[in-house]
């Protein structure tokens, strides 16, 4: 691997974990792109298997800090990652199966369709104590299930983290705040980008060097983007709009470069 290579790797690591630590998720949405017209990974099913192992370390090391500041709902997390590592397993051996150009094209429309949720106002009232309990285990279980189900394949076939759903997944299913639901949802990006690595890692299709240099660049950036998130505190709207045009843009780019 050449000196531009590894600038190059270590560079995209930093932007993945610099969002991913921002806000909670849509980093991962990020790296196969990076991986493929970046670093130059040829192979699309190398780039996603690869992504997959450097997105569960970033998210691994951005949930201890959201950890120690209280803001994870660990049942909530649980039962949601749970049902997500089911479809996640299936999503990735769904798209091993998938011809690497169509996956690419099916990635960027995924991408477009993202960043235009995340331009959608959200209307949500909040739960600020909610708790997985006895009593509320009736209604968060047909909630968390099902979603925690839907994100898992999506995660598992596009080899994502999912953060980008499984933030307002959580919401939705429970109503908890953002920030709990940004703690929270990197328990669930962690065991889903574990079950996608798995997977393709046992299929060969991981580059465990553009792996590490990876995982290397996000856990700096992983660190910038929570203590940046910090000084930020009211203009993360703003931060997340022009994020969702940046997805969609590249998204975009994936289509065109795919598609020719």
């Amino acid at each position: 691997m050449d000196t531009a290579t590894i600038l190059a790797t270590l560079a995209s690591g930093g932007v993945i974990g610099l969002i991913l630590g921002l806000v909670g998720g849509g980093g991962s949405i990020l790296a196969v792109p990076l991986l493929v017209y970046v670093v130059g990974i040829g192979s699309p099913h190398a780039a996603i298997g690869t992504a997959a192992v450097a997105v569960t370390a970033n998210a691994l090391a951005s949930l201890i800090g959201h950890a120690r500041a209280g803001r994870v709902k660990w049942r909530c997390a649980g039962v949601f990652a749970v049902s997500g590592m089911t479809g996640a397993a299936l999503g990735a051996e769904l798209g091993k199966a998938v011809d690497g150009r169509r996956l690419l094209v099916l990635f960027g429309l995924l991408m477009i369709g993202v960043g235009l949720s995340m331009l959608r106002k959200r209307h949500t009232a909040e739960a600020p104590d909610v708790r997985l309990t006895r009593d509320s285990a009736a209604i968060l279980l047909p909630r968390l299930v099902p979603i925690g189900l839907g994100v898992g394949l999506a995660a598992g076939f596009f080899g994502i983290g999912g953060g980008f759903l499984i933030v307002p997944g959580l919401i939705l299913a429970t109503a908890m705040p953002l920030p709990f639901a940004i703690g929270t949802s990197l328990v669930v990006v962690s065991a889903l980008g574990l079950t996608t690595a798995t997977s393709y890692a046992m299929s060969g299709l991981v580059d465990w060097g553009v792996t590490a240099l990876l995982v290397a660049g996000g856990v700096g950036g992983t660190i910038a983007g929570i203590a940046l998130g910090k000084k930020l505190g009211t203009s993360k709207g703003l931060l997340e709009r022009g994020f969702a045009a940046v997805v969609i843009g590249v998204g975009g780019y994936v289509i065109a470069s795919s598609g020719s």
